[in-house]
């Protein structure tokens, strides 16, 4: 059973992965608009070099760095699971793949990480550019904070996937779960650290913002990765939490909607 389990999971990821090679070049602009951390890193350098004190103490090294950070991480845990269930939903591609014995869910999880690995030489090209262009900025993560990068950045994603994935449930109650995901990605961007570090937040804000998911699905493992002082293990124990507290959730939205879908079908 183990091993049948594995070769299953070998041929799905090797056909989304085939599947996602034919549109690399699409993958490489997803790569690329993803620049927003770039654009922020100018604006927050320039006001760093002139007030350190309202860019939250970190001088312009440092901001290059977590910027950077904060580009790489969101490359590996980004989620588009509602657009593509919300599509296969309304098309009635999702009838079909509920009569087979894999669960749609997984095709997505699948297709996520062949996207991901279809995005790494990109990522790798343009952090390259980057040191090239910002030489002073470069630095290497003590293998002890790789290896806690290494395995915040799948917590991360995981937390980002179950949360799309709760939200892609509702298309089973409405047409439209898209719109929701809308309205939760305004608050990602400011909470997550995606637009500024949270040191520049007021103490009440990143108290808020640390009570939601958005900064351990980007800020955490960023600054993580950027070498800033952080209680490493609380932090990891707080994305266990999250997926502890959305996975439960995720499946009773999906059993619940599973059996509304068939009800109507039926």
């Amino acid at each position: 059973m183990k091993r049948s389990s594995l070769r299953l999971a070998r041929v799905l990821l090797s056909t989304q992965y085939a599947n996602m090679l034919e549109y690399r070049v699409e993958t490489a602009l997803w790569a690329l608009a993803g620049v927003l951390p770039f654009v922020m890193l100018g604006l927050w350098s320039e006001l760093a070099s002139t007030d350190p004190a309202a860019a939250g103490g970190l001088d312009p090294t440092q901001l290059g760095r977590y910027f950077l950070a904060v580009f790489v991480v969101r490359q590996f845990t980004v989620a588009w699971v509602v657009y593509a269930f919300e599509e296969d939903a309304l098309l009635g591609r999702l009838a079909p793949q509920l009569l087979q014995p894999l669960p749609p869910l997984w095709r997505y999880v699948a297709a996520h990480l062949a996207e991901q690995a279809t995005r790494l030489p990109f990522v790798v090209g343009i952090v390259t550019l980057f040191f090239a262009l910002q030489p002073g900025s470069f630095w290497l993560p003590s293998p002890a904070r790789a290896a806690a990068g290494l395995l915040a950045i799948p917590l991360a994603f995981a937390i980002n996937f179950l949360l799309q994935s709760s939200i892609a449930c509702l298309c089973f109650f409405t047409e439209r779960a898209s719109a929701l995901e809308r309205l939760v990605y305004i608050p990602f961007v400011f909470l997550s650290g995606l637009v500024a570090p949270l040191e520049m937040f007021p103490p009440a804000a990143r108290r808020l913002a640390e009570w939601t998911p958005f900064p351990w699905i980007l800020r955490f493992p960023a600054a993580l990765l950027a070498g800033e002082p952080l209680a490493v293990g609380r932090g990891l124990a707080v994305m266990v939490a999250w997926i502890a507290l959305l996975l439960p959730l995720c499946l009773l939205l999906w059993r619940a909607g599973v059996r509304r879908y068939s009800a109507m079908g039926a």
